[in-house]
């Protein structure tokens, strides 16, 4: 083992880490749990927004003069109407209160009565509106000796000039959802990971196995591979969960992904590789203080609460305006740049120069952790019996 080169051992090390976890059970249930929670969330949404976009309306009497108004109406406002006739109105409302039907409606076309279960839907609300006010404005017309069909020519001709100074994003609505996954994502592989490169490290200080891998191995050696390995873990579930998201997204129609899927990922790749090494690191040191499994989640509740608060307050302040300057200044800062810098990517919100602050701030940050994070977890991994205190590793 002398002539073990320190690339040769930190491979060593990485595959031993990245070999065990992914051949653990655990890791394929957890992956197959995290893919079972998303597809079915999916399809649950697909569901719904179909239910939720569709009414499926009754006409009975004289109403059923209104089809075609009422279906291109609804349509105007963004609503789809199936329309039926319902020949006997009675059997219709029993219908609706069954809730085979949404609405049921009945009566004169400009005097209409609406039936509904609970509730009756704004657009749908407002397109019948519409065509109760066009009728009775019809009649008014007819009545002053004016064409209403002239009339109705006239007022559609009428229209507003729109001046647009920026393009629209016609894609902004699926841009959003694409950057909130992929933050949630990386959100969670980083507090799940990191959190299980800390658990090996109490593991080996505990059993005595570091004191054996150190007698081969230097301290930075046995750390890098140690998050390296895990990192990858992490990495390949990530690339996992992420393809099979991708596919049922396609598959189901909810979120339209074509173009913009491949460099989401890219970007969700990079990110999560630097802020792996950043917060990894920083868990490993915190873990290599305390000498037992039970004492671990005091040093690691900081961390996390850190992550989480990232998390928290950037994804809010990211669905609240991704191009705000605050959002802006937050997504280039280490800290919040893994989480919050990708989710601005993928919505297309992020200039290129914004860009290259926080990889360059990321890149920094992750060499400076991991050469304190080096020297504490070097000072303190063979120190047992007690808590060790950061002042004194430190120095």
């Amino acid at each position: 083992m002398s002539d073990l080169t320190p690339r040769r051992a930190v491979f060593l090390v990485a595959r031993r880490e990245f070999l065990t976890k992914v051949r653990a059970k655990s890791f394929l249930v957890g992956t197959l749990a995290i893919i079972a929670v998303m597809a079915g969330y999916v399809l649950f949404q697909t569901v719904l927004l179909a239910r939720s976009d569709r009414d499926t309306v009754a006409l009975a009497g004289q109403a059923t003069v209104l089809t075609e108004p009422l279906v291109r109406t609804a349509k105007s406002l963004g609503r789809e109407v199936e329309v039926i006739d319902a020949p006997d109105a009675a059997d219709a409302e029993q219908r609706v209160r069954a809730g085979e039907l949404d609405v049921l409606v009945t009566g004169a076309p400009d005097a209409l009565r609406v039936v509904v279960k609970d509730r009756l839907d704004n657009a749908l609300r407002n397109s019948i509106d519409l065509i109760v006010k066009q009728q009775v404005l019809n009649a008014q017309l007819a009545e002053a000796g004016l064409d209403p069909v002239g009339v109705a020519r006239t007022v559609d001709a009428a229209k507003v000039d729109v001046v647009t100074l920026e393009p629209s994003d016609d894609q902004r609505g699926e841009r959003m959802v694409i950057g909130l996954v992929i933050a949630a994502l990386l959100y969670y592989s980083l507090l799940v990971y990191g959190t299980m490169v800390a658990q090996g490290v109490v593991e080996e200080k505990s059993s005595r196995v570091v004191e054996i891998l150190l007698s081969t191995l230097r301290p930075w050696q046995l750390l890098l591979g140690k998050v390296i390995g895990l990192g990858l873990v992490g990495l390949v579930q990530l690339l996992i969960i992420g393809g099979v998201g991708v596919v049922v997204s396609s598959v189901t129609g909810l979120v339209d992904v074509t173009g913009m899927a491949g460099g989401a990922l890219a970007v969700g790749v990079l990110w999560y590789l630097l802020g792996f090494f950043l917060y990894a690191t920083v868990y490993a040191a915190a873990a290599s203080l305390v000498p037992r499994q039970e004492e671990l989640q005091s040093v690691l509740t900081p961390i996390s609460m850190v992550i989480v608060i990232v998390f928290v307050v950037g994804i809010n302040l990211m669905i609240q305006d991704a191009s705000s300057t605050l959002v802006a200044v937050l997504s280039m800062l280490p800290p919040f740049a893994p989480i919050l810098m990708p989710g601005r990517m993928a919505m297309g919100v992020a200039p290129l120069w914004q860009v290259a602050v926080a990889l360059v701030l990321a890149m920094v940050a992750v060499a400076a952790i991991t050469w304190l994070g080096g020297k504490v977890y070097a000072n303190a991994v063979l120190r047992t019996g007690s808590r060790v205190k950061l002042r004194d590793v430190l120095r």
